[in-house]
């Protein structure tokens, strides 16, 4: 039963919109009705700015991290403490309170197993990062570091338990960027730096 809650709580904790509480405070918009309609930090940056955005993905971290922390405080092991943080992913992607319709669940993931495999969440984010400079695409790195997140927790902790965690995650950020993947074979995608 406990494992149960510490999932639901994982879920319930991952599914507090941050990005669309933030941008209506902030910018007074809807987020859903602006840019590519997601909650998440980069459609924050259009439509509230970039102090709003820094806030979105700080907070959208934390929840990721904050889903483990709870399952690990509250005697869950492993396993369970993974199953919270995927839970969390969930509920930022899939949020109860904006009708399932969430983020991409990016910076969640990375919250999650920053915690639970610290080397391979900072090796994800470097890649990230280096896709990024180099395609100039925020999807494409979001992508590249979603595939690799599975591979680089198995090396880093040799840990099934998380590694399907970190593939279930990266499949749920995936999934969502299928429309990005879509717009970047036909050359339509927004780069940073490009006309919005």
């Amino acid at each position: 039963m406990t494992a149960v809650l510490l999932v639901a709580l994982g879920y319930l904790v991952g599914s507090v919109p941050f990005g669309f509480l933030i941008a209506r405070r902030r910018g007074g918009v809807d987020i859903r009705h602006v840019g590519s309609g997601n909650v998440g930090a980069a459609n924050v940056l259009r439509s509230a700015g970039a102090r709003a955005a820094g806030w979105t993905a700080a907070f959208d971290v934390a929840k990721g991290a904050t889903a483990v922390l709870v399952a690990w405080a509250a005697g869950g092991s492993n396993p369970i403490a993974a199953a919270a943080g995927v839970a969390a992913v969930a509920g930022h992607v899939y949020p109860v309170w904006l009708r399932f319709q969430g983020g991409k669940g990016v910076a969640t993931t990375f919250g999650v197993f920053v915690v639970l495999a610290p080397l391979a969440a900072i090796s994800a984010l470097v890649l990230f990062g280096v896709v990024v400079r180099v395609t100039r695409l925020v999807s494409m790195g979001s992508m590249a570091a979603a595939i690799s997140l599975g591979p680089l927790v198995y090396v880093a902790s040799s840990s099934v338990v998380l590694t399907r965690a970190a593939f279930i995650s990266g499949c749920l950020v995936l999934f969502k960027h299928r429309q990005n993947l879509a717009r970047a074979i036909a050359g339509t995608e927004r780069r940073l730096g490009g006309p919005a």
